[in-house]
């Protein structure tokens, strides 16, 4: 029996779980699989990273700049990412909100249906990075948003090789639809601004990626963030809220939280421990920002949202662990 904790997904481990996960989990024969995300879905960024299967980003709604290798665009309208295997990508959000689908699939899934490769190779949507990118109208949403949505159903309700013949069918009708939008943004140079913004951010994630209590949370006001930026903490603030509609106070408390909310869910620390880990200085402190921003203080959050997956005789059962 195979129990794992349920944990807030991030961008890089929805895709690993929805490709590589499965297939340790018991799903050997899957080789492709698609999923709807919104912003609750997963973080703000993704460090750089490399994935052993193909990937179809599709981003309906938000914003963002996506480096692929060497090269940076700057997302603010609909867009198809075409992620070809081995390739380092990385995800720097800056809107509230944002939507969209995922698709993965597995070179096994070329190697069963060669029309798809064929078609792969001839438009050369992974092979080409001129056309990793592709950037959609108003009048090609429709089209884009059919074809995800059949795939995510077919997928959600039935799996198997009936559902893998159709989606790959609608694969193939996704790249002949992009070709004909054929709209290939140029990479950006990055100004100064836009520069500044990528950087909090990435100081951001470095700063709160394994936290622990041996290693808490050193950075978390503006002033120390500017200072690492060598930037002035007003500016910094200008451009922040220009760009994302926020402030640097708002998302760093804002990904406090989330750490917060996972440290709660996915480890037995003590709430002392947590609130050392998370930087302050005292857990009464602690429970006072968590109460303010979720309504329910830590020991009431983790009691009523520890829930565990099992997975047993290809079936998951999902119950509370505090029950």
């Amino acid at each position: 029996m195979l129990k794992a904790f349920i944990q807030r997904p991030t961008l890089a481990t929805i895709v690993d779980n929805k490709c590589v996960g499965l297939q340790k989990q018991g799903f050997e024969k899957r080789t492709i699989s698609v999923m709807r995300f919104t912003a609750a879905a997963f973080d703000r960024s993704f460090s750089p990273n490399r994935r052993d299967f193909y990937n179809i980003m599709y981003i309906s709604k938000g914003s963002g700049i996506f480096s692929l290798g060497l090269k940076h665009y700057h997302i603010t309208q609909p867009t198809v990412l075409y992620l070809r295997p081995t390739e380092i990508v990385s995800w720097r959000q800056f809107s509230t909100e944002i939507e969209g689908y995922i698709c993965c699939f597995t070179r096994d899934l070329t190697e069963r249906h060669r029309n798809l490769q064929t078609v792969i190779d001839r438009y050369g949507f992974f092979s080409d990075p001129g056309k990793s990118v592709v950037g959609l109208t108003a009048g090609d949403l429709a089209e884009i948003d059919d074809l995800f949505e059949r795939m995510y159903r077919v997928d959600a309700k039935h799996g198997g090789s009936l559902a893998e013949d159709a989606m790959q069918a609608w694969l193939q009708l996704l790249m002949i639809s992009n070709l004909q939008a054929g709209m290939y943004p140029e990479p950006d140079a990055i100004t100064d601004e836009f520069g500044h913004v990528h950087a909090f951010f990435r100081l951001l994630e470095e700063e709160t990626a394994n936290v622990n209590y041996r290693t808490p949370i050193r950075i978390k006001t503006v002033k120390q963030f500017a200072d690492k930026l060598f930037i002035h903490p007003s500016h910094l603030n200008v451009l922040l809220k220009k760009h994302t509609g926020l402030n640097v106070s708002t998302h760093i408390k804002k990904r406090l939280l989330e750490e917060s909310k996972t440290l709660l869910l996915q480890t037995d620390w003590t709430l002392g421990e947590i609130s050392y880990a998370i930087g302050f200085s005292d857990q009464p402190n602690f429970s006072q920002f968590f109460k303010k921003r979720t309504g329910v203080a830590p020991a009431l959050y983790r009691r009523i949202n520890a829930l565990c997956v099992v997975f047993e005789n290809n079936n998951y059962h999902i119950f509370n662990l505090n029950k």
